[in-house]
């Protein structure tokens, strides 16, 4: 029987099949087995077997089964209270191994498929994995370093071809599972407030450090995130499963909401998947929508409609001033790029351009940002549908408290959050845990202020701030904002330009562009967007590169690279 309390939801019902409930679950365990005995035999996933555009439907009484053979086997062997990682793309059979392990009482270790091999063998060996969950497309990664890995005892593939000898494969461990008696497994259990999710951070943040999470920040993000957003009947999943964000913020709570997730392979097939699946919503980031409107905008232009987009765009505005929303008549081809019944899109992971809001509006699709970072599991604020303001990232969750450390004259400084998403720390580095938490304030290493309405405005982060010789701070992210505005920028990167002293004393940008452009011109345009800023803000100088920007996996821009 599931442990449950009562509250009052604040959302509304948008949604038929959104059973919300207003209950509040302890364990993982509790959420996945509420949602087995109210919706059985409703889709828990839905993917395409292989490249066909054949789709593969596993309902929620058949995902819990795999999780229950699964764990029963581990659990034989000895391995109900390891820590047990996974390297692997997105796939059905990460989430088997992703909830087998939370429902345990084990550590869930998720590995960045991207990291270079030593990074891989740093964080396999400091987690102190013990099984590690594998695809065959990393078997052969797996089978040189394996005798590297001296702590790994079991190697398991998701697929049958990928296993060497010696190792076993997912398939047969959930064979075996299903002869074994669940008693064991099911007996498991893990203090609340104990370690439960190491996750460790890569990519813009220099050398990975694991950041632990309990079940207890994995619940109290489904239950107070979604007392301020809602998520619908379908979801399409398509950011990295090693990264919270999708991860806690999109696979545990469709489960929570007994939502169908359909799980994208390649995020080249993103928009063929949205119209395969016709998802109600979907986890994006930034760089993604960019992309995503990018192409819709040249789509109208080429096609030469964009008299007629801006004709549906008036009309469209002055029937809703007097309550009547034609979006989706008007916007219905537009719409049908995302599948035809995309409602919403959540995007994390760096600020929203206001533009960007404002267009996907236009066309009938809330794009609702927020902010988190992985040591609060991740979310730390989110707008809602109703009072949507894409020059914020919203409302705090309701378990948390959230100050800015040494205010500026703007009121900007470092935003520190405290509450029951953050972080127990960081694995094995008391001195990193103390530096980033001190007096139960986690330092986010964002910059930001808090406006009269309690919401959060992110200005940058603290260590890419530039500090010009004037004495004054520029934040980049900023004024990036601004130039993407020019339809050609596809990426920039703003910086700080020395003098023969060192001194930051003026403004940089490095652009990659759509089409080719004389740089005094590019130079000229930018200037132009940052008119209004004052002085010390204005960039007088551009480089352009042939290329895009080196990444991060999570489709972040490496601004040292």
């Amino acid at each position: 029987m599931s442990i449950t309390t009562d509250f009052r939801h604040r959302g509304t019902e948008m949604d038929k099949n959104r059973e919300y409930d207003g209950k509040q679950f302890f364990t993982v365990r509790d959420i996945l087995e509420e949602a087995v005995n109210a919706v059985p035999d409703r889709d828990a996933y839905q993917f395409r077997i292989g490249r066909s555009d054949e789709i593969r439907h596993v309902t929620y009484y058949e995902f819990n089964e795999d999780t229950e053979n699964l764990g029963a086997a581990l659990t034989e062997r000895g391995f109900g209270r390891s820590h047990i990682a996974c390297m692997s793309e997105n796939r059905y059979e990460w989430i088997v191994a992703f909830l087998t392990v939370l429902k345990s009482a084990g550590v869930f270790v998720p590995v960045d498929k991207e990291l270079p091999t030593a990074d891989k063998l740093n964080v396999l060996t400091e987690s102190e994995a013990e099984v590690l969950f594998f695809s065959s497309r990393y078997a052969k990664w797996v089978c040189e370093n394996r005798e590297k890995l001296p702590g790994v005892k079991l190697f398991v593939c998701f697929d049958e071809q990928g296993a060497d000898s010696g190792m076993e494969t997912l398939g047969s461990l959930i064979r075996y599972g299903a002869t074994l008696s669940r008693n064991e497994y099911d007996s498991l259990h893990s203090d609340e407030y104990e370690l439960k999710l190491l996750v460790y951070t890569s990519g813009t943040t220099g050398i990975a450090k694991g950041v632990m999470l309990t079940e207890h920040n994995i619940c109290s993000l489904v239950y107070y995130g979604f007392e301020i957003t809602e998520i619908y009947d379908k979801g399409l999943s398509v950011l990295p499963y090693h990264h919270t964000y999708e991860a806690v913020t999109d696979i545990i709570p469709s489960i929570r909401f007994h939502s169908t997730l359909c799980i994208n392979a390649s995020l080249k097939d993103i928009v063929k998947d949205m119209q395969l699946f016709q998802p109600s919503y979907i986890y994006i980031v930034p760089a993604l929508a960019e992309f995503l409107i990018t192409s819709i905008q040249k789509n109208i232009k080429k096609q030469g409609k964009e008299k007629v987009f801006q004709a549906a765009v008036l009309m469209s505005k002055r029937f809703r001033k007097i309550g009547i929303d034609m979006r989706p008549y008007l916007f219905q081809s537009l719409r049908n790029v995302f599948g035809g019944r995309m409602r919403k899109i959540i995007c994390g992971g760096a600020p929203i351009r206001p533009e960007l809001g404002e267009f996907f509006d236009t066309i009938g699709i809330y794009l609702v940002g927020g902010y988190g970072i992985t040591e609060c599991s991740p979310l730390v604020s989110v707008n809602d549908e109703k009072t949507i303001t894409y020059d914020t990232v919203g409302h705090r969750l309701g378990c948390l408290d959230w100050r800015i450390d040494s205010p500026n004259e703007e009121g900007i400084g470092e935003i520190c959050v405290k509450g029951d998403t953050v972080m127990l720390g960081y694995y094995k580095k008391p001195e990193e845990t103390a530096k980033a938490i001190i007096d139960g304030w986690f330092y986010t290493g964002d910059y930001g202020y808090i406006d009269k309405k309690d919401q959060l405005v992110i200005t940058g982060r603290k260590k890419n701030i530039i500090v010009l010789n004037n004495g004054k701070n520029v934040y980049p992210e900023e004024i990036e904002g601004y130039i993407m505005n020019i339809p050609y920028v596809q990426e920039v990167v703003v910086r700080g330009e020395k003098n023969e002293k060192g001194e930051e004393y003026t403004l940089s940008a490095e652009l990659y562009l759509s089409e080719e452009k004389d740089p005094g011109f590019v130079l000229e345009d930018i200037q132009k967007q940052l008119a209004e800023l004052p002085n010390y803000k204005v960039v007088t100088s551009v480089k352009l590169r042939n290329d895009p920007f080196p990444k991060t996996s999570s489709n972040k821009i490496k601004r040292n690279a």
